[in-house]
């Protein structure tokens, strides 16, 4: 299981810049390995500046090791967990009754769900792979947005945070189905900024680079049959910078994104890669 300490200090610099907003992280668990993920990160990252937090995943014992992780970190903080499958038809529903009963509001959503199991190039790709990966990153993801939105404009400040990856805008090897889905994060996305601007609900996507995450290097590590460290030391070659990014790099985007700070920023699709995406145009 992942521990805090993996993490650089991350005491903020600017305390509560998230003061009292309510965030809801989807994907807030993580597989296991040896660093810590996007979701967990974030929801420490968000804790930490003061959000009160519905964490969601369909795995309960890691969904509680966040939620004991968060507490760690940032101390006193309203935590509401809620054991979900996003991919099912009443979870968004869930999710947000949920959130409204513990604290009758909604201002971020964040959505971190994502896989690539099984996927290919489009001549050896199937309909069942296809459609399980569509299914889990794409249109889970439109349906919370389309479940949160009106909780959002409630909230007269709501942010939408996205994570697609840098798969979605270069090339992907035999990610065929995940690049298709992640480019179709991207277009929900900016239809979401243009749809609820007046509303003042924001909305952008993250697309991480190489990162060294559980699901970014461990799972695919496992999945290749090749050593952890080995692969990892071969993805940092890639990065103009020489080195993964990690999961903290994607919470503090994140924060960001979700914070005041962005007040003028909606429909961006920030790249968070160590400069991939400048190499590849």
């Amino acid at each position: 299981m992942s521990t805090e300490s993996e993490s650089p200090d991350q005491t903020p610099q600017r305390p509560g810049r998230l003061a009292n907003r309510v965030a809801v992280i989807v994907g807030a668990g993580q597989t296991p390995g040896e660093t810590i993920g996007n979701g967990r990160a974030t929801a420490i990252t968000f804790a930490r500046e003061g959000a009160r937090l519905v964490l969601v995943d369909r795995d309960p014992v890691s969904l509680a090791d966040t939620a004991a992780m968060v507490t760690q970190a940032a101390g006193t903080v309203e935590v509401a967990e809620v054991v979900a499958d996003v991919t099912s038809d009443d979870a968004p529903h869930q999710v947000v009754e949920a959130a409204l009963e513990a604290f009758g509001r909604i201002d971020i959503l964040h959505n971190n769900v994502g896989i690539g199991a099984g996927d290919g190039p489009p001549h050896h790709l199937s309909d069942e792979t296809f459609d399980r990966i569509m299914e889990v990153n794409l249109r889970s993801t439109w349906r919370m947005c389309r479940e949160a939105v009106p909780e959002l404009r409630r909230s007269g400040n709501g942010a939408i945070v996205n994570i697609s990856s840098l798969a979605s805008i270069a090339a992907a090897g035999n990610l065929t189905a995940y690049k298709i889905s992640k480019a179709g994060i991207n277009a929900l996305t900016q239809n979401l900024a243009i749809t609820n601007a007046k509303h003042n609900v924001r909305a952008n996507a993250i697309l991480p680079g190489f990162m060294d995450t559980p699901m970014g290097v461990d799972a695919a590590a496992e999945a290749l049959g090749i050593d952890r460290r080995e692969y990892a030391e071969m993805r940092a070659k890639i990065v103009p910078l020489g080195r993964q990014g990690s999961a903290w790099d994607v919470a503090n985007a994140a924060l960001f994104l979700a914070s005041d700070e962005a007040a003028f920023i909606t429909g961006v699709l920030l790249a968070v890669d160590g400069g991939q995406a400048a190499r590849v145009g």
